[in-house]
């Protein structure tokens, strides 16, 4: 009755003596590193660019009141980007990633959130500054440049926090300029930048850099089917920010550059096959009344003046005028094209501060 135990036995010992590999498989070792000597300088200047700039970028948090039913509301997240305006604890974001907020949070160089009160801000040209309720003593503005010498086909780099995800950087070129970004009602921004730099959801608000690290200007908006980066990006121009926030840290608010008129809805007017802005209404003691602007005649519907160009440049609707406009500048004098009936004639109006 032994027997077949000890054949067992003895089977399973020469079992053991042909596969080693049942007791125990060995582990080879990790291969070794290959060498990978310095980066390229063209890499050694971007991560450096963004080593530089980061630290000045802003991951910006809100909170804001949304209806959930017919008498109950809740409390809804938001986030985008900005960046470091000056060493008093200003920082710049777009309007549309404050509008509604009830509360503001900024996160500098993945540090805590410090809390933030919104100090000025602009629906026209979609600007809005908040002010850091504790100002860390090692905060860092980021450099300005100037847009007014930009090129279509330099570098330009996007710093922010697409879908949430800090200090994300993208690269691109300026892909055309002088592009007209809408913001408020019937309002544009002239001269806005065009990038193939990836801009997604979370990034308004943020710097687009050049490649000395300079702000150049603020990523705002995409152009995309699908609600993300397709390579079609705009930017706010710096010398344009440069000219708007400083108001807002002063008065809260941005001059507006106008004539004193109002103008018919540029739907009922494309409606009526019109291109241009048609006057609606002339406001009196305005450069346009001045001028000697003639709105529709309410009593019979008639058409009176159609401003159709602004310094020889023309304009389609109420967007490009007011994007001409601020063109042109407060203070300045326009001249304006304008078609009464099927004649048309030129006349010099002044461009005044409609915002007071």
């Amino acid at each position: 009755m032994k027997k077949p135990v000890l054949l067992v036995a003895a089977a399973l010992s020469a079992a053991a003596v042909l596969t080693p590999w049942a007791q125990k498989a060995a582990v080879p070792e990790s291969r070794a590193v290959a060498p990978r000597g310095p980066l390229l300088p063209h890499e050694q200047a971007l991560a450096g660019l963004f080593q530089s700039a980061a630290p000045s970028v802003a991951y910006i948090t809100t909170e804001r009141l949304e209806r959930t039913g017919l008498f109950t509301a809740g409390l809804a997240q938001g986030a985008g980007s900005g960046f470091v305006w000056d060493a008093k604890g200003h920082v710049v974001t777009n309007f549309h990633v404050l509008d509604g907020a009830r509360s503001v949070a900024v996160s500098l160089d993945a540090g805590k959130p410090i809390p933030a009160q919104v100090v000025g801000f602009s629906e026209d040209y979609d600007l809005a500054v908040v002010k850091l309720a504790t100002v860390p003593a090692n905060l860092r503005p980021i450099p300005l440049g100037t847009s007014n010498d930009l090129r279509i086909g330099q570098a330009v780099y996007a710093i922010g926090n697409p879908f949430g995800l800090s200090r994300t950087l993208t690269t691109g070129i300026v892909s055309a300029l002088d592009r007209h970004l809408p913001t408020s009602e019937y309002r544009e921004i002239a001269g806005a930048i065009q990038t193939d730099a990836a801009i997604n959801p979370g990034n308004s608000g943020g710097p687009l850099l050049d490649s000395a690290g300079r702000l150049v200007g603020v990523n705002s908006a995409i152009r995309s089917p699908s609600g993300g980066s397709s390579g079609v990006g705009f930017a706010i121009p710096v010398d344009l920010v440069n000219r708007i926030v400083p108001q807002l840290i002063a008065r809260g608010k941005a001059a507006l550059p106008g004539i004193g008129i109002r103008a018919i809805d540029p739907v009922i007017a494309a409606r009526a096959g019109i291109t241009g802005v048609v006057v609606a209404e002339v406001l009196r003691g305005s450069p346009a009344a001045e001028a000697g602007l003639v709105p529709v005649d309410r009593r019979t519907g008639d058409v009176g003046d159609v401003i159709v160009a602004v310094n020889g440049r023309p304009v389609e609707a109420m967007g490009t005028f007011a994007a001409e406009l601020d063109r042109a500048g407060i203070g300045t004098t326009a001249e304006l094209t304008v078609i009464r009936g099927r004649k048309d004639r030129k006349i010099r109006v002044k461009v005044v501060d409609v915002q007071r």
